[in-house]
């Protein structure tokens, strides 16, 4: 349900279109007689007939990124997580700062990665956790076997062969052997 300011800028910005249409067809001489007629601010019914997009449909200025490069990097955060290397948060900026100046823009500011994960609803930013002695320790196949999935979905979706798998942990797991 719409809130009232929100229902009163929708029925101002139909009238606003009602009377640009007016001006185009020729039943209003003017634009201050459409303004008139229509109810609406002259100045704002002269900015939409020059050109000038309503405040609701302008991108706002914290939108450094066109929104293929939003998605792009959306795709590059999770690709890179499923690999098994989230990113931090400078790490995204960094990507973001790079993809601007290719096009010779400023670099994003200070707050622009809080707003880029609060605005993706894809993502998220967590804080990670000291590794665990006892989570090391684990022989619950039920806690680990998460992690066999990822591996096997990795294995299965870039088609590595069961040859090129080899392990160096040092922590002592072998790969498929739950017991230590």
């Amino acid at each position: 349900m719409l809130q009232p300011t929100q229902a009163k800028s929708s029925n101002q910005e139909g009238r606003i279109l009602l009377a640009m249409q007016a001006i185009k067809q020729g039943t209003c001489q003017t634009v201050q007689a459409a303004a008139v007629s229509y109810n609406v601010p002259r100045t704002t019914l002269c900015n939409r007939i020059h050109g000038i997009t309503s405040r609701r449909d302008c991108t706002p200025n914290s939108r450094k990124l066109t929104p293929y490069e939003e998605s792009a990097l959306v795709q590059y955060i999770l690709d890179l997580d499923l690999r098994g290397f989230p990113l931090q948060l400078q790490a995204v900026q960094e990507m973001a700062d790079l993809l601007l100046s290719e096009r010779g823009e400023s670099p994003t500011g200070k707050n622009w990665t809080t707003n880029f994960i609060m605005r993706c609803t894809e993502i998220k930013a967590k804080f990670s956790r000291k590794y665990d002695y006892k989570r090391a320790k684990c022989k619950d196949p039920k806690i680990i076997k998460g992690w066999f999935s990822l591996i096997r979905n990795t294995v299965a979706k870039y088609g590595i062969l069961e040859q090129d798998i080899y392990n160096f942990n040092e922590a002592g797991f072998v790969i498929g052997v739950i017991a230590t």
